[in-house]
């Protein structure tokens, strides 16, 4: 015992008088990190029984709740110091049958058609709508034609992601527009539903899904989505007869508002247990699909990390916690309460956000439980680059400064931007915000459709992100920012 103090003294002594010492030690402990990620495929295994077992979980669906006691057993047989529920109500949208649809055209030709509804969409009725078909590119076509050539008709918008584009973030943000306000801006001038071309710069056969909103002052249509192949066939048999109609029909659903929760785990700090480092990913996704990048990746890799401490040894010197958050897709309800709670525990005293845990009542304190970081895995399951950070000039820079520890394993990325929307409402707290930044040439190939399932997320890719995450939360651990 007394050899094992001498040898701590010492190493203390030498990581203040000798820089380098303190580097190498950081550079063994990020290896082993990154070793321990690569060689249990724990997070794999976790993400093949939540994307085949229980697949899509829409928030609000009892396959979401499935997901939910699923991911309090994972956490519980971890045997961390602190795992509990914590309750928001969300939005409960239901897609119902498949979606059909045809063009019907004598001089195109009938053409069946694989519609996808839009997250949020009213239903077509049981009769479903047949109507003629106006094509646009962009909100400026939409308005030159007016009400007149609009009205009554079914308004196809037909604006492409710019592959030219390298990040492919970028690409998808020039478009998603179109998807969330296209209905709106179609019913404002009179046309009784809405088609949008998929959001990806992917060409293939699958219709992306994804949320899109009304307005209170403009009557709601139905808003479906077309792959893109097979939005370039509509156009190409528009051109052919103008004049052509189609068919669509789709019964969702909305449901009174439903209980649901976010999962947390946590491993105490032995020196600041009131102050939390986070990460998490967002358990809900597209029903059309397994949400296996989005976000079931991000999911298992932060559950992860807790499992990679627990293996390594480590104890934390602040408390860290995995948070799966519940409802990104709709309303981000789940990010919002998570914050809304931070906040009151803050503001209370409190050192935890679990009201029903003893230690709430016994740790009051005058300094109430702080986050001093939060990180979110929401890019999907590839190769992790780094991370964006939306933080102070100053906590950049030291993040930067670690740069030379992360880049043997491929991490260049740390640069200031955009962290996530589930960990935003942090941000008003003063919290710097990461986000794990992957390779996103493919994650829009993915994303929001059928297409998004576990057989296309490669194992090595997916712990690579754990070690990405399990050594940033290490070094944040460390040296604080």
């Amino acid at each position: 015992m007394k050899k094992l103090l001498l040898f701590s003294i010492l190493c203390s002594l030498s990581s203040i008088f000798n820089p380098a010492f303190t580097q190498k030690q950081d550079s063994i402990m990020i290896s082993r990190i990154f070793a321990d990620a690569l060689t249990h495929p724990d997070s794999y295994k976790n993400l093949e029984y939540l994307c085949t077992k229980i697949g899509g979980r829409l928030a609000g669906t009892p396959s979401s709740l499935e997901a939910v006691k699923w991911s309090e057993k994972v956490l519980r047989e971890m045997n961390l110091d602190t795992v509990f529920l914590q309750e928001c109500k969300v939005r409960y949208w239901e897609r119902g049958e498949k979606e059909t649809g045809k063009v019907i055209s004598l001089k195109a030709g009938n053409h069946k058609l694989n519609p996808s509804a839009l997250g949020g969409s009213i239903s077509t009725g049981e009769k479903g709508i047949t109507a003629k078909v106006i094509e646009v590119k962009d909100y400026d076509e939409l308005k030159k034609l007016g009400k007149e050539k609009i009205t009554g008709k079914i308004v196809f918008i037909n604006h492409p992601a710019d592959p030219a584009l390298f990040n492919t973030f970028a690409a998808y943000g020039g478009v998603a527009g179109y998807r969330v306000r296209g209905a709106v801006q179609a019913a404002y001038y009179g046309a009784i539903a809405m088609i949008d071309r998929s959001a990806t710069t992917a060409h293939d056969e699958y219709p992306h899904t994804g949320i899109m909103h009304y307005a209170d002052t403009v009557k709601k249509i139905p808003a479906l989505s077309l792959s893109t192949n097979e939005s370039d066939r509509l156009s190409q048999w528009l051109k052919s007869d103008p004049e052509l109609s189609i068919f669509i029909k789709s019964s969702s659903i909305e449901h009174p508002a439903s209980v649901s929760y976010n999962v947390i785990g946590e491993i105490r700090g032995t020196e600041h247990p009131e102050e939390i480092i986070a990460f998490g990913g967002h358990l809900d996704c597209w029903e059309t699909g397994q949400g296996a990048h989005d976000d079931g990746a991000g999911v298992v890799q932060t559950i992860d990390i807790l499992r990679l401490y627990r293996s390594l040894g480590i104890r934390p010197k602040h408390t860290i916690r995995a948070v799966v958050f519940m409802d990104e897709e709709m309303e981000q309800k789940g990010g919002k309460a998570y914050a809304e709670a931070a906040k009151k525990m803050l503001d209370a005293g409190y050192w935890m956000l679990d009201k029903n845990d003893s230690a709430v009542n016994s740790r009051q304190s005058t300094v109430g439980s702080r986050h001093i970081a939060a990180i979110e895995a929401d890019r999907g399951g590839f190769t992790p680059w780094g991370f964006s950070i939306d933080a102070t000039d100053e906590q950049v820079k030291k993040v930067q400064s670690w740069k030379n520890l992360m880049l043997p394993y491929g991490l260049y990325m740390f640069e200031k931007g955009g962290s996530g929307v589930d960990i935003n409402g942090l941000k008003s707290q003063g919290v710097p915000l990461f986000g794990l930044v992957t390779d996103w040439q493919r994650y829009f190939d993915y994303h929001h459709s059928t297409n998004d399932s576990f057989d296309k997320v490669n194992i090595r890719e997916l712990q690579l992100g754990t070690g990405a995450m399990g050594a940033l939360v290490y070094l944040i651990d460390t040296y604080g920012l």
